[in-house]
């Protein structure tokens, strides 16, 4: 029997509840960098075969070589927009996972301090709260890897194929 989604919300709100605050400074940055990643992916299926068969057509009519390089470059930076702040997005998760397992941390030590070594589930609740932001901050740095390095090889692909391009335009 599947769970109802009055099940599925209460377990993610235990999530966010054990894991701390952090977690939703991951949420919020993994939103962030999934949204950058869809408007890569929408550019590269929907836009990009658009505008480089513009782009090839118009060189073709092109007589001066330094317009045609200024229309490759122009695609060219297109092709490579937002993949900086995706890299950075992705370099920033795991960052703020291990700053959630610092703050875990402080509350393992703080019912070491006020409760002293015999409430063990005290420490476990400090624990598992260090655990869950490390554990949340490194898988959406590695699903946003994945899709980051598609993303990346596809670009380094079509740039090479506009170099061609340009070559073969100018002889």
């Amino acid at each position: 029997m599947l769970p109802s989604l009055h099940d599925w919300i209460f377990a993610l709100g235990q999530f966010f509840q054990t894991g701390g605050w952090v977690l939703y400074l991951i949420l919020w940055v993994g939103f962030l960098m999934f949204t950058l990643i869809l408007e890569r992916f929408s550019y590269r299926f929907w836009t990009y075969p658009q505008q480089k068969k513009q782009v090839l057509s118009d060189m073709s009519l092109e007589s001066s070589f330094a317009k045609r390089i200024s229309r490759l470059c122009d695609l060219d930076l297109a092709l490579n927009g937002q993949f900086q702040m995706i890299k950075n997005l992705i370099m920033l998760c795991p960052l703020i996972g291990l700053l959630g397992t610092v703050t875990g941390m402080i509350q393992v030590f703080d019912s070491l301090a006020l409760y002293g070594t015999g409430n063990p589930r005290m420490m476990a609740a400090g624990v598992a709260s260090a655990t869950f932001p490390t554990m949340t901050g490194m898988a959406v740095a590695v699903a946003g890897l994945l899709f980051y390095n598609r993303l990346s090889r596809w670009s380094e692909s079509e740039r090479n194929n506009l170099r061609l391009a340009l070559n073969e335009g100018a002889c």
